[in-house]
C-alpha cells in the first residue's frame, strides 16, 4: 500500500540526483564520479511479456566519458518476501535496458526491515549472489551539523527520517531546515514537503512547527501552499455542507468532481450558486 512515509522516501530519493550520488558515495562508496550527470528514467522494469516489474524509482549517472551506472531504488516498509524475488529482475531488466551496470539501493525507515533487507539472496546459480545496498537507522548519521548537512542534502533528509526516533529528532530537523536555504527556494520547499509527509508523531509536528516560522525565503512558499491547501478543503466543505442542507443529491460523479478540484476560484463561484440555485446541474452550469 502507498503510504506518505513511502511517497516522501522515493519523492526525496528522486527530486535531485546528483545530490542523491553524494548520498550514494558516502553509504556505499558507490563509482558515480564527482562530474557525472543524474536522471530519472523510467521505473518500468518490464519486459515483453505479461509480468511486469515496476520499481520505485530508477536513476541513471553518466560522465563526458560515456561510463554509465544504473541506480534502483526502492523503499521498503515492511518485510515483503517476493520483493527478493523480483529484485533481481529489476537489475537484469535496467541492466538489458540501458547497457550498463546496475545497482540495487533498498530505503528501509525500520531497522527489523533493514535487516531483513539487507540478507544475500541465493539465485541458485553458483558464485551469483545479490546483497542489496541497504539504508537505515544503522548506516544513516545522526546529523546535528549544518555544514555536513549542506554538503551532503540527500543523506540528512533521509536520516531525518531514518532518525524519527532519536531523542535528537528536533536538533536534527532544526539542522535540515536551516540545511535547505542552501538550496533554490523551490527545490528546498519540495525537500521540506517531503519529509514532512513522511514523518510521524512528534517528528510531525516538530517539522511543521518549524515550518511554520517561517524562517527562510523557502518556508514562506511552503506555508503559503499550505494556506492555499487549506482554503480548498475548506471550501470543499463549505460546498458539500451547502448542498446537502439544501437537500441537493449528489451522484458519485458530482461528489468526486468536487472533492478533487484544487482552484479555489471555481469552489466560491460553485459555493455562491448553490446558495441560489435548486438543482446540482445548476451549480456546475
Amino acid at each position: 500500500m502507498i503510504t506518505p512515509l513511502h511517497e516522501g522516501l522515493v519523492g526525496i530519493t528522486t527530486l535531485d540526483p546528483e545530490l542523491t550520488a553524494r548520498m550514494l558515495r558516502e553509504l556505499f562508496a558507490l563509482p558515480i564520479p564527482d562530474e557525472s550527470k543524474g536522471a530519472q528514467v523510467s521505473c518500468d522494469l518490464s519486459e515483453c511479456v505479461p509480468a511486469v516489474y515496476r520499481a520505485d524509482a530508477a536513476l541513471l549517472y553518466s560522465d563526458d566519458a560515456k561510463s554509465k551506472l544504473g541506480v534502483i531504488a526502492e523503499v521498503q516498509l515492511e518485510q515483503d518476501k517476493t520483493k527478493r524475488l523480483s529484485w533481481l529482475a529489476y537489475i537484469a531488466n535496467l541492466r538489458a535496458r540501458d547497457n550498463c551496470p546496475v545497482c540495487l539501493v533498498v530505503i528501509c525507515p525500520k531497522r527489523s526491515t533493514a535487516e531483513w533487507a539487507s540478507l544475500p539472496i541465493e539465485t541458485g546459480h553458483p558464485g551469483l549472489t545479490l546483497t542489496p545496498l541497504v539504508i537505515g537507522p544503522d548506516n544513516t548519521p545522526v546529523i546535528t551539523d549544518v555544514a555536513e548537512a549542506v554538503g551532503n542534502i540527500g543523506l540528512a533528509a533521509i536520516s531525518a527520517i531514518t532518525q524519527s526516533s532519536h531523542p535528537q529528532i528536533a536538533t536534527i530537523l532544526a539542522t535540515l531546515t536551516k540545511a535547505l536555504d542552501s538550496l533554490d527556494p523551490q527545490v528546498a520547499r519540495r525537500y521540506a514537503e517531503y519529509v514532512t509527509v513522511a514523518l510521524k508523531g512528534n517528528a510531525h509536528k516538530e517539522m511543521e512547527r518549524l515550518m511554520a516560522t517561517e524562517t527562510y525565503l523557502y518556508q514562506g512558499e511552503y506555508a503559503q501552499s499550505l494556506l492555499a491547501k487549506g482554503r480548498v478543503e475548506g471550501d470543499i466543505e463549505s460546498l458539500l455542507m451547502v448542498l446537502e442542507t439544501r437537500g441537493m443529491t449528489l451522484s458519485d460523479g458530482d461528489r468526486e468532481r468536487i472533492t478533487t478540484c484544487g482552484d479555489i476560484a471555481r469552489l466560491q463561484l460553485w459555493l455562491k450558486r448553490a446558495v441560489l440555485v435548486s438543482t446540482v446541474e445548476e451549480v456546475f452550469a
